[in-house]
């Protein structure tokens, strides 16, 4: 069984972001401070942008790619 920062590889994507404790947080931010080590490093705040946000063209160039990937080559 898995379960950490990577998810739970389960199938189910609702689940993906449990917390050592056992809950489950709804935003990336909220699940990646649960793993934090005290002190180690600050607090993400629960603005934290897209990864596509910050390229021209990059979410269309990952949309395009997922297309690929889920498109009728790899049915």
């Amino acid at each position: 069984q898995v379960r950490g920062l990577c998810g739970t590889f389960n199938g189910d994507q609702r689940d993906d972001f449990t917390t050592p404790e056992g809950d489950v947080e709804p935003a990336a931010a909220a699940f990646a401070n649960a793993f934090r080590a005290a002190g180690a490093c600050p607090a993400l705040g629960p603005g934290v942008a897209h990864p596509c946000d910050g390229f021209p063209g990059g979410r269309a160039r990952a949309e395009a790619a997922c297309a690929a990937l889920l498109g009728p080559a790899f049915q």
